[in-house]
């Protein structure tokens, strides 16, 4: 059942407890399981976050992640651009810091028009250009034996040097994508559609563990933006806890809202693909990554404990196959606009268009 999270920072987002769907096993849910899913699916659409608890994914293997990710982030320049491949758009290896550009500095006008609808004191922090963040980007699952989309699809990069990496990306990649599909399932039962609509179109698509790394003895002041304001073009982003605060999500209804996930818990939020599936009666939430006072407070006792300032964030970014088309599903489709807003789309071409727009793909 969904119960209320501990802390302030999630008043408006209860944590979803995922134990009872995954104990179904292929039954039916009960009266009272389809109504945790309705109220997943209400969630997602009235505030474009969810928090939810697995039971699979303990605290520990996250921490093994982040511990192995600090120290490839604090490698030099020049040894991390060894894994930087342009060429495929970013979607495996590294992509350094200064390359992704947020929507709001390629489309200022288009980022107005909404900014326009917040109110004062829930507007952004806009960035005037690229991110100051790395990322590394290793695929998660199985891909496709044949794609018209290879460079979504391509093999993985692995550093030299760090003998555990492809153990330790694949166990933590693997349960946060397991987490996704879930969600993906109960959102799906609680939208009226069949369990499989989401996690069918899903299979051998181009999830990525895409955690992201920013240097905070850089970049560690007060206002600095590590991400500027954007959404994800994905299906659905799940994160798990960063060490340092810094990440705020704006809910559907225009407030902004600093993350502070709850131990054992997983965040999780709506990219562009589950919008274009729902119609837009989902949207795709918007986030930003800010060093705030807390994040100054974190440095600071990182520091005090002889401890890496690089923030790593714990991010699985769940895609549809990218030969699967996009399209408002089942009563969605029937939404007054919705063909025309959200028209028949292979995943693989949006991608690539968005991947363009932040200037990760090449024209």
């Amino acid at each position: 059942m969904a119960t209320p999270a501990a802390s302030n920072t999630q008043e408006a987002l209860p944590v979803f407890e995922l134990s009872a769907f995954l104990a179904l096993d292929g039954q039916p849910p009960t009266a009272e399981l389809q109504e945790q899913c309705k109220q997943l699916a209400e969630c997602l659409a009235r505030t474009g976050c969810l928090v939810v608890r697995d039971p699979r994914v303990p605290a520990s293997a996250n921490d093994t992640f982040l511990d192995m990710l600090e120290g490839y982030f604090c490698r030099s320049e020049e040894q991390k651009q060894a894994e930087a491949r342009p060429d495929l758009a970013y979607q495996v290896g590294v992509t350094p810091a200064g390359v992704e550009m947020p929507r709001c500095v390629v489309e200022p006008e288009a980022c107005k028009q909404q900014l326009a609808r917040l109110q004062p004191e829930q507007q952004p922090t806009l960035p005037t250009g690229a991110d100051a963040k790395w990322r590394y980007m290793w695929r998660v699952g199985p891909r496709p034996e044949s794609t018209q989309y290879a460079e979504l699809n391509a093999e993985p990069v692995v550093p030299q040097g760090i003998p555990q990496w492809c153990a330790v990306m694949d166990d933590w990649g693997s349960k946060l994508l397991g987490a996704v599909q879930a969600v993906a399932a109960m959102a799906a039962l609680g939208f009226g559609l069949p369990a499989d609509a989401f996690t069918s179109r899903m299979d051998l698509g181009p999830h990525l563990l895409a955690p992201t790394g920013s240097d905070l003895h850089q970049h560690g002041q007060q206002g600095t933006v590590l991400a500027g304001y954007h959404y994800d073009l994905n299906f659905i982003t799940i994160h798990g806890r960063t060490r340092f605060p810094g990440l705020s999500v704006w809910l559907a209804d225009g407030r902004r809202l600093p993350v502070s996930i709850p131990p054992g818990c997983l965040l999780c939020q709506a990219g562009k693909q589950l919008e274009w599936l729902t119609g837009g009666h989902v949207q795709a939430g918007m986030h930003e990554v800010l060093v705030t006072d807390a994040t100054v407070a974190s440095i600071a006792a990182a520091k005090a404990a002889g401890r890496s300032t690089w923030r790593v964030s714990s991010t699985v970014f769940s895609h549809i196959a990218s030969d699967q088309l996009l399209q408002p599903l089942g009563h969605f489709a029937q939404q007054p606009g919705a063909a025309q807003r959200y028209p028949d789309t292979p995943a693989g071409l949006q991608v690539q268009r968005e991947l363009e727009v932040i200037q990760l793909k090449r024209q």
